[in-house]
């Protein structure tokens, strides 16, 4: 029976390289679209069509990916995904890229229907057979359902792009069933598996960028139902700084007083660690923190295993050891932010299940809002 396999096999792979010639001849200009996405080469000037976001307005992380998504697919015809029932919610949906169905296979949005689980394994099959990028979204709290077939994609070391709205409590009236807590530490727990939770749009575009080049390793993007701020990239640091998974946003500033002067850059006081949608409350209490005259850096750290796999020398210039007085602020479980605040720092986070209320309200009355950061700041030095 054996044999027999091994005789049917080499039969049927010279059946489909005839195929594949013949194909080739009739088809010329598909036949080397084709065989350049087989190869697994990204095209050479695919970052050229990464939005610039340059007059963007604020608006939600999830919309910033599906028009990072939309502006990507025309030049990468090897991008292809969907949703699990959710296309509109996850702003996963190509335009004009058809559905995927039978009878149909030219179609670019594949409709998983309700079944988590299965769109997880049908990303990790398809990366498998090589020369697609899958992607595919969900609410970010239904990653639980999936979470199998993620472990078996981080396992396998196939490339394949969650795309996880609704990333917090800010999601608002939905509750407690809908709004993800212990989700991104759950993740995080998964070897090989790169969580990005970008801060605004432009982060938006490099989370994207790391994922499309992380061609043998997942990678899951936490993003945002509400709108968030769009960071002053003119007066802040670049989010080229994502790539390293963690950067300095704003560094600490000397101020004259009584006059409230910025006098130049000086030695931090104190550092706000912040990721995603918090990261814009981080920068609101540095502006408070600086006029009262603390000296105040403020990191966004969108990606842990990147920041990780940065050179020590690195990771100490972000988060110098010299530096105790450090505040982590995450809608999500603390856990694992002590590695970063250390054993005299501090976090806001939420060791418990949120709240059915409109989205800034869950979040204020939670705990992430001006005054609380502004307090626990100030206790720490």
């Amino acid at each position: 029976h054996f044999r027999q396999a091994i005789e049917r096999g080499a039969r049927q792979e010279e059946e489909w390289k005839a195929l594949v010639e013949n194909y080739l001849k009739k088809y010329s200009d598909l036949g080397k679209t084709w065989q350049e996405t087989m190869s697994g080469k990204l095209p050479e000037d695919w970052e050229k069509h990464l939005p610039d976001f340059a007059d963007a307005k604020p608006m939600a992380t999830r919309a910033a990916s599906g028009e990072v998504i939309n502006a990507l697919a025309p030049h990468m015809p090897m991008l292809i995904g969907g949703s699990a029932d959710l296309g509109v919610s996850n702003n996963t949906d190509i335009k004009g890229g058809g559905d995927f169905e039978a009878g149909s296979y030219e179609g670019r949005i594949i409709h998983f229907g309700v079944r988590e689980h299965a769109m997880g394994s049908t990303l990790t099959g398809m990366s498998l057979n090589g020369g697609l990028i899958p992607f595919g979204g969900t609410f970010l709290t239904f990653s639980d359902y999936m979470r199998p077939a993620i472990r078996l994609a981080a396992l396998s070391e196939v490339q394949v792009i969650y795309v996880f709205t609704h990333d917090s409590v800010g999601l608002g009236e939905d509750g407690p069933t809908h709004q993800p807590v212990e989700h991104f530490a759950a993740l995080r727990g998964i070897p090989n598996l790169a969580v990005i939770r970008p801060a605004d749009n432009h982060e938006v575009r490099e989370a994207w960028r790391i994922a499309i080049l992380r061609r043998n390793a997942p990678t899951a993007l936490a993003l945002t139902r509400q709108k968030v701020p769009l960071i002053d990239r003119s007066r802040f640091a670049s989010a080229d700084g994502l790539r390293r998974g963690a950067y300095i946003l704003a560094e600490a500033e000397a101020v004259a007083r009584p006059l409230g002067r910025v006098q130049g850059d000086v030695k931090a006081q104190l550092i706000l660690i912040a990721t995603g949608s918090e990261v814009s409350l981080a920068l609101e209490a540095r502006e408070k923190l600086q006029q009262e005259g603390l000296a105040t850096r403020v990191v966004s750290m969108p990606c842990w295993e990147l920041f990780e796999d940065q050179p020590q020398a690195y990771r100490n210039e972000i988060l110098p050891p010299s530096i105790s007085a450090r505040l982590a602020v995450e809608a999500g479980v603390r856990q694992g932010w002590d590695r970063y605040v250390g054993a005299k720092g501090d976090t806001i986070c939420l060791d418990r299940f949120g709240a059915s209320a409109p989205g800034d309200v869950a979040l204020r009355n939670l705990g992430f809002n001006l005054e609380n950061v502004l307090k626990r700041s100030r206790a720490l030095v």
